[in-house]
This record gives structure tokens, sequence and C-alpha cells, in this order.
């Protein structure tokens, strides 16, 4: 007996349309966006189109932000690859409606919109609040390294700026040098009105290396006089930076940082502050420097301004510890947990003495079996955050440049990052 297969006409038209709401079944994390951002005040976003009179109507900035977020919830970071996924993506198609945005308006959606993302964070902040899953009392800090949107290739360093600028000074004369000998050959050949082109393009592309080289050379200066000027170094001192200091002509902003597992890049150092509770992001920030050392207090502040409240308990790994950094919790009223060295198979070491009164009250502390204890969910509270953002999500690279900007998409990504987390606690909850 033949069998009887199901039937199978993908170019048969329906009779009524379907509706788009019934294509992925309930509880789907497109859903989970689209109702989290329609109970959201979105005011920052709306507020940019108010009175403009213009004749085309924009698209809806709440389908929009939706569209953007769901794609960077899905690993999904390249404009152009949204608008290629709102054609082919079911979840994409039913968020963007029967709207269709091209990849240079969600480009131009999120540019515009940065500075919005830090107030998403605080709503959604609020919503776990709410739904009782911050617990205020104990936060676990950490940063990670992200690459930048630019290559290391294109970064050079203080001491090969000044001997490419010698080069392409000397350069420039002979050039210049050139064109005169060849202007008055030419000229007295073929007349005034007629002369080549080729040494005045060579000499245009010399002379425009070199303006990069000197803007590259001020900007490694300036940062230069701003550490001596930090760390109060007399304005007679010579400032001039070392050889090795760094700047990259695609994003002056960044810097070279070294990796856990990709070597030295050109990056930012990407920092957030995680509940114990439920292990929610509650406060971000993004610093140049290498080092986590200056961002301790920084990011107890913006865990006090996102919560209001200061948090009893902190932890972080040794690279926070400085007398200082121990000083300014103890002003705070903050316990903190902190490492004094890093920690390595077996288990973390401490120092014995330590460098000051702080420093030998935390010694004593993380000594003791109760902080040991305590510190030891730190790996549990953060580190799985940030596998979270680069390994479930896949978000490794900065898709915009310059430090505002890498701000308020660091603000995007971990608004994203919660609301996934609350979309999975939530049907846990149900």
């Amino acid at each position: 007996m033949p069998t009887t297969f199901r039937p199978y006409s993908p170019n048969q038209a329906t009779l009524l349309p379907p509706s788009p709401a019934d294509w992925l079944e309930q509880g789907h994390l497109v859903h989970f966006v689209s109702d989290l951002i329609d109970s959201l005040n979105l005011h920052a976003f709306y507020a940019r189109y108010e009175g403009d009179g213009r004749r085309n109507s924009p698209y809806d900035p709440r389908m929009m932000l939706k569209v953007i977020v769901y794609a960077y919830l899905t690993g999904t970071f390249s404009s152009r690859q949204m608008q290629k996924r709102v054609v082919e993506d079911i979840g994409m198609r039913y968020l963007a409606g029967e709207n269709g945005p091209k990849y240079r308006a969600l480009a131009e959606f999120r540019v515009r919109h940065l500075q919005a993302f830090g107030s998403l964070l605080r709503q959604v902040i609020g919503i776990a609040e709410e739904l009782k899953l911050i617990g205020k009392k104990r936060v676990a800090i950490d940063g990670t390294k992200i690459r930048a949107n630019a290559s290391k290739r294109k970064a050079m360093s203080y001491g090969r700026m000044q001997r490419t600028e010698e080069e392409l000074e000397r350069e420039v004369a002979e050039l210049l040098e050139r064109a005169a000998r060849e202007d008055a050959a030419e000229d007295a050949e073929f007349g005034p009105d007629n002369s080549g082109q080729e040494v005045r393009e060579e000499l245009r592309r010399r002379e425009d290396r070199l303006e990069k080289i000197r803007e590259a050379k001020r900007r490694v200066e300036e940062r230069q006089r701003q550490i001596d000027k930090a760390q109060g170094r007399s304005e007679s001192a010579d400032g001039v930076p070392n050889d090795k200091s760094q700047d990259n002509f695609t994003d002056p902003e960044s810097r070279i940082m070294l990796t856990s597992n990709e070597g030295f890049q050109q990056g930012y150092n990407a920092q957030i502050a995680v509940d114990d509770q439920a292990q929610i992001i509650v406060g971000t920030a993004i610093t140049q420097a290498a080092s986590d050392m200056n961002m301790l207090v920084p990011m107890i502040e913006q865990v006090e301004e996102q919560l209001g409240a200061t948090p009893h308990e902190v932890l972080l790994d040794a690279g926070y510890k400085s007398e200082a950094n121990f000083q300014g919790l103890e002003q705070k009223g903050v316990r903190g947990y902190v490492a004094l060295k890093r920690e390595r198979k077996g288990g973390a070491s401490y120092d014995r003495a330590g460098e000051g009164p702080a420093t030998r009250r935390m010694n004593e502390r993380m000594k003791s079996e109760e902080g040991r204890t305590i510190y030891a969910r730190r790996k549990c509270i953060v580190e799985p955050v940030f596998g979270w953002i680069k390994e479930a999500i896949g978000f490794r690279k900065f898709s915009l440049r310059g430090l505002s900007n890498v701000i308020g998409e660091w603000n995007l990504i971990c608004f994203a990052t919660n609301l996934k987390r609350l979309h999975v606690l939530t049907a846990a909850l149900s």
C-alpha cells in the first residue's frame, strides 16, 4: 500500500490571512520583548520628534526599539543584518509589523537615541525590584575587556609618530621642491595652463597623512598633560609622553588592552555590578583604563544611583585592591570582600601584612572562614553574567566608535541582558 503524505503546497494562498501573533508560541521571547517595551516610559525616544513638522512620517520609535533590542538579544548587532532579519526572521517580522526599516534608518535611530538607553536600563531594574528579584544587600563588581570597532593595526606609538612626522615633513618638502621644478619646466614647454597632476596627488596624500599624525600626537600629548595634572605635577614639567604611548586612528578614544584569550587588542574596559539575589545588572560603566582599580567607588555610586540604596556588601577580585579603595568602602559603610592577590588554581592567596590600616583590616577579613565563604560567591554572581553577554548573546565587539557611543551601546547590551534574565525568571515563576 503506498504511503500517503501530508499535503505540501508552498505556493498555496490562504483564504484568510493568518494573525502574526499566532506565528510564535505564547511564551516566546518576542512576545516578552514586545510587552515589556510597551510597558516602559519611552518619552525620551519620542521627544526628539515632537513639533518638528517633518513631511515624511518617521518610523514609530517603539517599533524600532523592539527590533533593535530583540536583534541584540539574539546576537545581531549589525544594522545591515538587522534589515536582513526583518525580512527573513519571523520574530523580527512580527515586531516590525508592516514596516521594513532599512539598515540606515536602524543605524541612525540607534546612534540618535544612545543616551536614552540608560533610562531603559533604570526602568528594567525598577521592574526587577517590583518583582522582588533584587536584594540590595550584596553585589559583585567586575570588568571585562570588549574589543573596540577599530583594529590595533591602526594604532601608532608616540615614538613612531615622531619619526613618521619627521619623515613626512622631509618628503613633503622634497615633493614641493619637485613640484616647483616640474611646474617651471612644464610652463616653459607647454605654457602656464598645462601642468601634471601626479606630484600634486602624491603631495596631497602625504600632507593628509602628516596632518593625521599631528592630530594623533596632539591627542597623546593632551592625555599626558591630563595625567600630569591629576598626579599634581607642576606646569613646568616637560609633559612629554612615553615613546610607547599609543593612539588609534580609527577610534582615538579606545585603548590597547590585554584580553584574557585574544592577547592585546584595541578596546574598552566594560564594568558591571550584579545583585546577588537573581543576577540582575544594577550598575554599568565604561573606562578607557585597562586597570579596574579606579572603578571601585564609581561603581558603588552607580549602584546607589540605580537602586537608591547603598549595598551592604561588595565582592571584587584583586584588580580593585588599594588602600584608597578600602578606605572609600569604609567611609560609605560598605563591607568589602576584595582579594589581595590574584586567584590561582587551588584558591586565592592573600597578602599577610598589607600596605595600610584599611588593607590590614581587609586582610584579616579575607583570612577568616566567613570572609572566604562570602568571597567564594563572587564567581557565581558576576562571572556568569559576562558569560551570558559574550557567549549566549555573542557580544564581543562594540559596533560603534567613541567613548560616549560605546557607553550608550553598553547600556543597551546590559538592558537587553537584564530583559533576557527577566524572561527566564518570570517564565519559571509562571
